[in-house]
């Protein structure tokens, strides 16, 4: 039979194996790039190791010099400024909820440090004292400041008068002396030396000037924290506060003073000659505050108020410097604005 034109058709050779062929070359290419992910994935991995490692390590001897954990400090330190600045540049009102709130938690720390200690103080009247006297400094003025302070203080003592009428509290005449006095020392100490920046906020421009020294305490307790780990050698009150030194006392006023001419004259309006006044006397006013601070714990017996901001202690552990700082700013401001 004659095939017919058409009838039979030669197979197409060579198509099933290219097929074939691309599905290998496919296949292939995946697992070279799933390798290569895996490769990269594993260096990322070993690099990121390497750098947390390296990072644990600086923290680590940070730490093992300072008794901090400085990068958690940092941060805690970052959220506590921004709330700072909101309550100051934005709306001049909230500042003062932002100080009931650290005066109250202060006030209440310090409380609990003076108990550990064997010091019966009533917290509750503390707590309310310590935020009464905020609005009370905004409002009505130093007037206010010092009615509520006193008014505190009369609180605080009656409640432990009232107290020692329950069997739990009863403790002798001495005893109960030295609870109204350490309360006594909460409202003078943290919350009357506090209220001062509230007063401060509350006058005209009062803002700027309670960033500028509260800028300048972070820069002197920053400038002696340099000074000092670098070209430390003397110790400022080894009995104290055995880390500080005059080095790191000199490196702070040298940069406080240098940065109070900045604020002068591009943040408060004054002449370059106040803000040397005003660098040296807050670089002065920041390290009593410091080691006052530091005799109260060495006489407590305690190393930090509390642990409630990690790599700071407690809020009176940040608030040591900036206490007495407080006044000091005040009264510039009533000498020179």
């Amino acid at each position: 039979m004659t095939d017919q034109p058409g009838s039979h058709r030669p197979p197409k050779r060579g198509h099933g194996v290219s097929r074939a062929e691309f599905r290998a070359q496919v296949k292939s290419t995946k697992a070279d790039f799933e390798r290569q992910v895996q490769s990269t994935k594993a260096d990322f991995e070993r690099q990121v190791q390497a750098t947390r490692a390296s990072l644990d390590a600086t923290s680590e001897r940070i730490q093992a010099r300072t008794g901090r954990n400085l990068i958690l400090a940092v941060l805690i330190g970052l959220v506590l400024g921004g709330a700072m600045l909101v309550s100051l540049i934005i709306v001049k009102d909230l500042f003062m909820i932002f100080a009931i709130v650290i005066i109250g938690f202060t006030s209440f720390e310090f409380a609990q440090a003076l108990r550990h200690a064997g010091r019966n103080v009533p917290r509750i009247p503390v707590v309310i004292c310590a935020v009464g006297v905020v609005p009370a400094a905004f409002f009505l003025g130093p007037a206010g400041q010092l009615l509520a302070t006193f008014g505190g203080i009369l609180l605080i003592a009656l409640w432990r008068v009232a107290l020692a009428a329950f069997p739990a509290h009863r403790a002798p005449v001495r005893a109960v002396l030295g609870d109204m006095g350490a309360g006594v020392l909460i409202q003078t100490y943290v919350v009357f030396l506090a209220s001062f920046a509230v007063l401060l906020v509350a006058l005209p421009g009062g803002q700027w000037w309670t960033l500028a020294f509260l800028l300048l305490v972070i820069i002197a307790d920053t400038g002696a924290y340099v000074s000092g780990l670098n070209f430390g050698k003397h110790p400022l009150a080894p009995t104290i506060s055995p880390k500080k030194t005059w080095e790191g006392f000199l490196g702070a006023a040298l940069i406080c003073m240098v940065a109070g001419i900045l604020l002068a004259l591009f943040m408060l309006d004054q002449p370059w000659w106040f803000g040397l006044i005003f660098g040296g006397l807050i670089v002065l006013s920041a390290t009593f505050g410091d080691l006052a601070e530091s005799l109260i714990k060495r006489d407590l017996g305690i190393k930090d108020m509390s642990s409630w901001l990690p790599g700071h202690g407690g809020f009176l552990d940040r608030l040591d410097s900036i206490l007495p700082s407080a006044g000091v700013a005040y009264a510039l401001y009533l000498v020179f604005a």
